[in-house]
């Protein structure tokens, strides 16, 4: 038994020089990774549990642009659906923000991969606060898809966030243009672009024995959107190495 295995590893070790030293002549290749909804689930996950839920300013988000009308409405409607908070006392009390919820109204943070586009529906909690009025507290969900590119200066790819719509919950759509456009402003402001894979960050060097090394170089990557699914081709250059 002892033999056999040594004569199997020997075989697998004669193989992969062959292999490398074929690809040392300049040989290229590709792998392919298969990213799975199931995958950013728990992703989505682990940010929550380990990391806090992400939050960020919604201050000077996008000036010119105001609750006011809105705030109003809310203040009015009374019941379930008001959402001013009658015990602000300052801005110490009520932060312009808007934090990400797992859930909010039924609708999970996630990452979902649907007829060729990638769809991340976010829900969410925030304050505002428009003059003259207080603080308006508001939660919700947006609707919003991330786009991929390849930055070719910096080589890297990233993704861009785009909110298309905001349903706010318990508002029938009151609000969701207008809380739209700040959320937008915010994350183009202090999220976007996401940096997803650097190319230096996926070449690596092979070590041979008694020989020179051999790098593999990330040279080129690219994305395929499936139902369910992302796969992320790389391609490689085999390098002699140093």
């Amino acid at each position: 038994m002892h033999r056999t295995y040594q004569m199997k590893s020997l075989l697998i070790t004669i193989g992969l020089i062959v292999a490398l030293t074929v690809s040392a002549s300049g040989q290229q290749t590709s792998v392919t990774i298969s990213l799975s909804e199931q995958f950013f689930d728990a992703v989505v996950d682990a940010v929550f549990n380990h990391g806090g839920p992400p939050e960020f300013s919604l201050a000077s988000a996008d000036p010119g642009v105001g609750l006011g009308p809105i705030a109003a409405i809310l203040n009015g409607s009374g019941g379930q659906h008001s959402f001013v908070n009658a015990a602000y006392n300052g801005p110490t009390v009520c932060r312009d923000s808007i934090r990400m919820l797992r859930e909010s109204g039924g609708v999970r943070t996630a990452v979902r991969f649907r007829n060729g586009a990638i769809l991340a529906p976010l829900a969410f909690v925030g304050n505002y606060n428009p003059p003259l009025v207080g603080c308006v507290e508001f939660s919700g969900w947006a609707e919003t898809t991330l786009s991929l590119e390849f930055d070719q200066t910096r080589q890297r790819l990233i993704a861009k966030a785009n909110v298309m719509n905001v349903s706010l919950n318990g508002m029938g759509g009151v609000g969701g243009n207008v809380i739209a456009r700040m959320v937008q402003s915010a994350i183009d402001r202090k999220i976007n672009p996401i940096e997803l894979i650097q190319m230096d960050k996926l070449s690596f060097v092979v070590p041979m024995q008694n020989s020179a090394n051999l790098r593999m170089r990330a040279t080129g990557i690219a994305h395929e959107i499936r139902d369910g699914a992302m796969d992320i081709r790389v391609d490689y250059n085999f390098e002699k190495g140093t």
